[in-house]
């Protein structure tokens, strides 16, 4: 009964999460049409040049720290220390936000010198406006933990709403009224409403965090006898020794995305195109690939964070076999999604484009070559919190080195290539997300001495994802050669791709229908299939 319960509590935490993750991304993803339209691939370059920079100061401040905070404290409420748990916010809060306004000072005064370094004056308003962000995600990130370790996805989940709404209605607002001052000035105002959506976001949390405080001390009160307190100082230590792998790991990837940023439009360039065309073929990768194959990802990471404390937990308490079975769901749930995501997006990769961007709807092969990265990349963030639920900090980065040595490499090989030039850096980002996730993946599962659930992880997604994808294409052809509407068409076919999907995995048993509710508009799908016999 307990370890049903643990199971149903670890669903449900990862479907807030999930479903929170999604909705931001794809409200992220939404706002980026109108700004790709308005902006054009070299402005949406500029923007993206820009974020690319960001999210490196960003990795080096906080990005470790929700992972981190979530396992200190998740460790720390099984061990019954509800104190100590706090102390581990205030810890963070002191050592998180000095990192961040470090970052802050250094992306604000430094901005010229990193514009320079990306051969892009275009870029230097865009890095200053950015900068304050740095600092206020910092501190929005330790709350994040903090009630993750509680196993409370739900201020997390309102929160990256909150933030998302108000990033995407300026976003636009402000590349509206600045684009006449041209393509510097208008990524600037569009990267300035980050800032903003922070701010509400991390007002939020600490709305919800005071709100908590009476049910939080009568908590303390009850253990106040048995708890034994924890030096300030030993904490602080724990974690940045529990922070440092998971930062360290993330920043390889950072870097090589900032790599891509020099790499790409200065090897381009060598190799014969412009700059302003190297600049919208960069454009392309960074905010058609990189933004669309990253959409369905946000369920394998809302997997991922509510994986680190759910398992820490089951560790602690020595229970290992409620372990294996959460390691199990959450591939398979991981899977279940991302696999008819990655057939769909290579199958419709021109239509989509198309269909989102009609003005600029270049780009289609970097989404049919680059689709497949979509699993690795979920994999790797699903086996990654499993290793930190192990308290195995130091394999993701290592995996992640490995990864973006590969890629660095094939960046090399591949770009210079005419006829593959840009597309070389998806292959080169499918190949670093391969290896990294069969490292995690493997070590994953020997740490836990778990066996692999290969038929319902892999086999049966990928076979119902496969048949789902040769019906997409049937039926986008048959209805696009009736009525010649790509919309009509597409919407269609993906409607029907749908139900066609869960239809088969509920015969090859893939998904029981009461797994199917966990999911975001599980019970409609239900009542579809229902209605449709299955």
């Amino acid at each position: 009964m307990r370890e049903r319960q643990s199971q149903s509590h670890f669903l449900m935490q990862a479907t807030i999460l999930a479903t929170a993750g999604l909705l931001a991304r794809v409200m992220g993803f939404l706002y980026r049409i109108p700004m790709q339209n308005i902006l054009g691939d070299a402005g949406t370059s500029v923007y993206g040049q820009a974020y690319s920079l960001y999210m490196f100061f960003f990795v080096m401040s906080s990005a470790g720290m929700p992972a981190a905070i979530s396992k200190m404290v998740s460790h720390r409420i099984a061990m019954k220390q509800p104190k100590n748990a706090l102390k581990v916010l205030n810890v963070a809060l002191l050592v998180t936000g000095s990192l961040g306004f470090f970052g802050m000072f250094a992306m604000f005064f430094g901005a010229n010198a990193l514009a320079a370094l990306l051969s892009s004056q275009h870029v230097f308003y865009s890095l200053q406006v950015l900068a304050p962000t740095v600092f206020i995600v910092s501190i929005m990130s330790v709350y994040r933990g903090y009630f993750q370790g509680l196993g409370n996805s739900l201020p997390t989940a309102v929160s990256q709403l909150v933030e998302q709404i108000l990033n995407a209605v300026f976003s636009v607002i402000l590349v509206f009224i600045l684009i006449d001052e041209g393509i510097a000035i208008a990524a600037a105002g569009g990267t300035a409403a980050s800032g903003i959506g922070a701010v509400f976001g991390l007002f939020f949390m600490v709305f919800v965090y005071n709100i908590d405080r009476r049910r939080r001390s009568k908590t303390i009160r009850k253990y106040r006898r048995t708890e034994k307190p924890e030096p300030a100082h030993k904490i602080a230590i724990e974690l940045v020794s529990t922070a440092f792998p998971i930062v360290a790991g993330t920043a390889i990837f950072s870097i090589t995305n900032i790599i891509d940023v020099y790499m790409v439009v200065n090897i381009l360039v060598d190799i014969g195109f412009s700059y302003m065309e190297s600049q919208e073929l960069f454009g392309q990768l960074i905010g058609k690939y990189v933004v669309i194959t990253t959409l369905p990802v946000a369920i394998a990471t809302a997997i991922a964070m509510a994986l680190i404390p759910s398992i820490t937990k089951s560790v602690t308490l020595g229970d290992l076999h409620d372990t294996h079975n959460k390691i199990n769901m959450a591939l398979r749930f991981t899977m279940l999604i991302c696999a008819p995501a990655a057939m769909g997006v290579g199958v419709m990769a021109y239509q989509i484009l198309l269909f989102l961007f009609p003005h600029h709807p270049e780009g289609g092969i970097l989404l049919q070559v680059g689709a497949v990265s979509i699993l690795f990349l979920a994999i790797n963030q699903v086996a990654t919190g499993i290793l930190y639920g192990f308290n195995m900090l130091k394999v993701p980065l290592i995996a992640a080195l490995f990864g973006a040595t590969v890629k660095i490499l094939l960046n090399f090989l591949l770009i210079p290539i005419p006829h593959i030039n840009v597309t070389g850096a998806v292959i080169s980002t499918t190949v670093c997300y391969f290896i990294a996730s069969s490292i995690n993946l493997a070590t994953a599962y020997k740490v836990a001495k778990s066996k692999m659930d290969i038929m319902g992880i892999f086999v049966k997604p990928i076979l119902a994802a496969t048949i789902m994808g040769l019906m997409c294409y049937v039926i986008y052809n048959t209805v696009f050669l009736a009525i010649s509407s790509n919309a009509i068409s597409l919407f269609i076919a993906i409607l029907a791709s749908i139900v066609t999907y869960f239809g088969i995995m509920v015969i090859l048993g893939g998904l029981t229908k009461a797994e199917l509710r966990y999911l975001p508009m599980g019970g409609k799908i239900i009542r579809v299939l229902e209605r449709n016999g299955f």
